[in-house]
């Protein structure tokens, strides 16, 4: 995929980033080379271990046996050929009172015994005996001093890393730019798009591990993000659905008797008061999901045995069950199994449970409450043996207005929030609830809670 301009604008000005990131490098390199070079070659002449080179210390030896500078010639003839053809026939030898010795290596020159002038830009080495200074050796302006001769042997080779620097830097740059720079680029655009509100957008996972990771988790946020959205369009979608058709019937009745189409009579009237207790049950389910999806929802926990909870809710279902031929019964795997919960939430969820079994549960059927107890987690299990579930239809039974048959009434399927409500309020409460087809019978709920210990 092709970066868009807006991306390529990007790479382009991280990879300027980059660039002078190597270049500010390099130039502090060469900055504190030549800073460390011109404080040296600022120094005074004499001072520095340079300044000791072997003729100097030859003058030295010589003047110390001596103690003068008579027969200097004998020095000169006995220098080695590579220094009386160096520094010895550039330099001028001159002695303390700084009259001239020896005049780039000529002990017959005119000069020999004149007084020297000595030039600001001459270098000038002691010659010391005794703590003494007896005589100077003295480099001329028009030649090389050993201080800018090592100045360029130290600078020679700055000057040939520094050129291998900037092309290194460039390769680096351009390594860079494919590894790291583009894939960085597509990530800040791609969060530009996703805060203009294009929340489709991903991008490529590529480049080194940090950055697949980060690109990774990009596309996660998106994905959620855009799942959050979808989600809360789809719920307002649906509390739309849900309102509008008990609001359409209390219109209707309504209208119809203003119009005198139907007498005000309790026979019209009642059918408006079961869509407001519809509508009040729906406002009141939804205030609730909210609160328990927000941890807002009060939770009072105390110890509760779920035998006795779960008998206190069959009891209030026991009627409805004989009503329509069903078996509803408690089962029990524990003499007592304790928890720490909310007696009324849990109950809620477990009346919720068991009214959704008996209402899908066929006459002649069975509806089961099963209690059961494992090492730190006790169980409630509600099972029937009714038509149960499809496979592919298990994942969304907790969704908020989620219903399997979608052409079912209100009547027989409410609007969708039982389950969803009462997966919040287990997990308020720090269970977890789940859902299967339980072999050759119908659907199974389980709830599990930690235990403890009896009250």
């Amino acid at each position: 995929m092709k970066p868009e301009p807006k991306t390529r604008s990007i790479q382009v000005r991280l990879f300027i980033l980059l660039l002078r990131g190597f270049t500010a490098t390099v130039l502090l390199t060469l900055l504190t080379v030549f800073g460390v070079t011109a404080l040296y070659l600022a120094s005074p002449a004499q001072t520095g271990m340079i300044d000791r080179i072997p003729i100097v210390t030859r003058l030295e030896t010589f003047y110390l046996v001596n103690e003068s500078w008579a027969g200097i010639d004998q020095l000169a003839s006995a220098l080695p050929a590579s220094e009386a053809d160096s520094l010895w026939t550039r330099s001028i030898l001159v002695d303390a009172s700084n009259r001239i010795v020896i005049y780039h290596g000529d002990l017959s020159s005119t000069r020999v015994g004149q007084l020297y002038q000595l030039a600001p830009v001459d270098t000038r080495m002691p010659i010391i005996v005794r703590d003494l200074v007896v005589g100077w050796l003295i480099i001329p302006s028009s030649f090389m001093f050993p201080q800018g001769r090592a100045a360029l042997t130290l600078l020679a080779p700055v000057f040939l890393i520094s050129i291998f620097l900037a092309l290194l830097t460039i390769i680096i740059g351009l390594l860079l730019l494919r590894r790291v720079v583009m894939p960085l680029s597509e990530v800040i655009a791609a969060a530009r798009a996703l805060s203009l509100g294009d929340l489709s957008t991903r991008v490529q996972v590529t480049g080194p591990d940090d950055l697949r990771a980060l690109s990774d988790s990009f596309n996660h946020m998106a994905g959620s993000l855009e799942g959050m959205v979808n989600e809360r369009r789809n719920m307002l979608a649906d509390i739309a659905h849900e309102l509008r058709t008990p609001l359409t019937v209390i219109r209707g009745r309504l209208e119809g008797i203003i119009d005198g189409i139907y007498s005000a009579d309790s026979s019209h009237v009642a059918p408006v008061l079961e869509e407001t207790y519809l509508l009040e049950r729906l406002v009141e389910d939804l205030r609730l999901l909210t609160l328990a999806e927000t941890r807002q929802l009060p939770i009072e926990r105390r110890a509760v045995d779920l035998n006795v909870l779960a008998a206190r809710v069959i009891d209030l279902f026991q009627a409805e069950a004989d009503e329509k031929g069903i078996g509803l019964g408690l089962a029990s795997e524990a003499e007592q199994a304790w928890a720490s919960l909310d007696p009324q939430r849990t109950g809620q969820v477990l009346s919720n449970l068991v009214s959704n079994a008996l209402r899908y549960t066929p006459g002649g059927g069975r509806v089961q409450v099963l209690v059961s107890q494992d090492p730190g987690r006790v169980s409630l299990m509600v099972s029937d043996n009714g038509p149960g579930v499809p496979p592919e239809d298990i994942p969304h039974l907790f969704d908020r207005f989620w219903r399997g048959e979608k052409s079912r009434s209100r009547a027989s399927g409410g609007a969708g929030l039982g389950l969803a409500i009462a997966r919040q309020l287990v997990e308020a409460q720090d269970g977890t609830i789940s859902a299967n087809n339980c072999p050759g019978c119908g659907m199974e709920i389980r709830l599990e809670f930690q235990t403890i210990p009896p009250a």
